[in-house]
């Protein structure tokens, strides 16, 4: 796992996420002539942030975002949420701007948020929940499993994908914004009918840890029924544990294919974790491997 435990490392916070496009365009140039098949990789200004890596003919797309939670500097040592971190005051902040290494913690309350640092942060500078990764026979717990577990999936997925997109994404965690270019783009080289949203859930009343991995029927958005129908029969064929997720809140890069001018169909699969969008986020080691197991088999059934 130290491929994740790289990637946990990385500070790539919603409009900030240069530094984990180049680790993994490094990471692929090094790993690619050991896959099963070497993708078309896609990077360049044209793709802002963004990489796409093509094997063989496409028929379904994976997309997981790289994006993460965090703060901005304001003035008068004011944070400004990016996206929507959970706020407690206490939590330890690291960051860097041209006069150096920052590393604060948050204060305040739903009134405002400032940070503790000795000295004035550069306006502008992101600042990212301080990394304390914690793994057990049972668990992995860390900041930012969501989205970096994704990553990971679409990743062990690469290894022995023959035929599909792997697509990594920014913007998902503050409105979104990179999906309608990369669906155009996906749709004038190589179209799909289908894609899959390799991204992080959470813990509920009716979705619990060791129990398998999520697929949403549902969250704000509501995705075509027999798509998802298709979807759950082939879970049950591939024997792999899974539950079924119901909720009336949250999104993801589905929303965006749903709004797009595109038949694409889509379906959210992920792990669950508990302690959303806290540096604590909790994620069963059974339900991870259970995610990466089904990605692997719908990819080649799909």
């Amino acid at each position: 796992m130290k491929i994740l435990y790289d990637l946990l490392e990385i500070n790539g916070v919603s409009g900030d996420e240069s530094r984990t496009t180049k680790f993994l365009c490094e990471y692929v140039e090094k790993r690619k002539k050991y896959w099963k098949v070497v993708p078309k990789i896609f990077f360049s200004d044209e793709f802002h942030d963004c990489l796409l890596l093509k094997f063989g003919i496409p028929r379904t797309a994976v997309f997981a975002h790289i994006d993460t939670i965090g703060f901005m500097a304001r003035y008068n040592n004011q944070l400004v949420p990016v996206g929507g971190p959970e706020l407690i005051p206490g939590t330890w902040l690291v960051g860097e701007d041209s006069l150096g290494s920052i590393r604060c913690r948050l204060q305040g309350d739903e009134d405002g948020f400032v940070h503790d640092f000795p000295r004035g942060i550069e306006p502008g500078t992101c600042l990212s929940f301080e990394q304390n990764v914690r793994l057990d026979k049972n668990f992995i717990q860390a900041a930012y499993l969501d989205n970096r577990l994704g990553i990971y999936n679409a990743l062990k997925l690469c290894e022995t994908l023959e035929n599909g997109w792997i697509v990594f994404s920014t913007y998902e965690e503050h409105g979104g914004g990179s999906m309608p270019f990369l669906l155009k783009f996906i749709q004038e080289e190589a179209p799909i009918k289908q894609a899959l949203i390799s991204d992080i859930t959470w813990v509920s009343e009716g979705v619990r840890h060791h129990e398998g991995v999520a697929i949403s029927i549902r969250d704000k958005f509501i995705p075509r029924r027999s798509f998802l129908n298709k979807i759950v029969s082939l879970a049950n064929k591939s024997k792999i544990p899974f539950q079924i997720e119901v909720e009336g809140a949250g999104g993801s890069d589905g929303r965006e294919i749903q709004f797009s001018p595109y038949p694409i169909d889509w379906c959210f699969i992920g792990a669950p974790e508990d302690n959303v969008h806290t540096p604590d986020e909790k994620v069963s080691l059974k339900d991870l491997k259970a995610m990466i197991d089904l990605y692997k088999f719908l990819m080649k059934e799909l």
